[in-house]
């Protein structure tokens, strides 16, 4: 699960590859911080929801790391009966798609995503996948995160959980284009790694 504040998920399937729209969601209107700190001052849930979005842990203030708004930290493999497995995404991710994470066919797994919201409000934070086998796509999914505040901490995201491809044809390498971006088509990420699925997880 999600632990952003607004935990709207969406996922679809098919489309161009381009396309990184979500059928049924409708991006809400841009505001800046002071804007929407100033909505609603009579309203005393909504003052504590945004309190509670747009500051670190008690009050105190956000670390700037540098670099772009969102930074995306880390991605993992969240599979039952094995220990999971992480890749890092804070460094160079060029060779990442040459070392691939070994599935089990018909395992059940899930992606768990870690990311840092450093000095905006991110709105409609998406992450997007298309998976290809020898040059061929063959599957795509975009998945709604929702709206997070800036924070200290690395903020995560799980994928709903999927199954393997199974039998001997299912087998082999798969490579991933994956991008992290907002409403605004602000691309945080967009890089390419890989799995593999195997008879077994070794």
């Amino acid at each position: 699960m999600a632990d952003s504040e607004d935990p709207t998920v969406a996922a679809a399937t098919g489309g161009d590859e381009d396309d990184e729209s979500t059928p049924g969601y409708r991006a809400p209107a841009k505001k800046t911080l002071d804007e929407i700190q100033n909505l609603d001052q009579d309203d005393e849930s909504l003052v504590k929801y945004k309190q509670a979005l747009l500051a670190g842990p008690g009050g105190e203030e956000v670390k700037d790391e540098g670099g772009l708004n969102v930074l995306v930290k880390s991605i993992t493999l969240v599979a039952k009966d094995r220990e999971d497995i992480t890749l890092d995404l804070s460094g160079d991710i060029s060779k990442l798609k040459d070392s691939p994470f070994i599935i089990k066919e018909g395992a059940t797994f899930s992606l768990k995503i870690s990311f840092r919201v450093q000095r905006e409000i991110v709105v409609g934070l998406k992450y997007t996948n298309a998976t290809y086998r020898k040059g061929i796509r063959v599957d795509k999914a975009a998945f709604m995160l929702g709206s997070y505040g800036p924070k200290n901490g690395e903020q995560t995201y799980t994928t709903p959980a999927d199954e393997a491809p199974s039998g001997l044809m299912a087998r082999g390498k798969y490579t991933i284009k994956s991008k992290f971006l907002d409403d605004d088509k602000h691309v945080y990420l967009d890089w390419e790694w890989s799995f593999e699925i195997k008879k077994d997880w070794a």
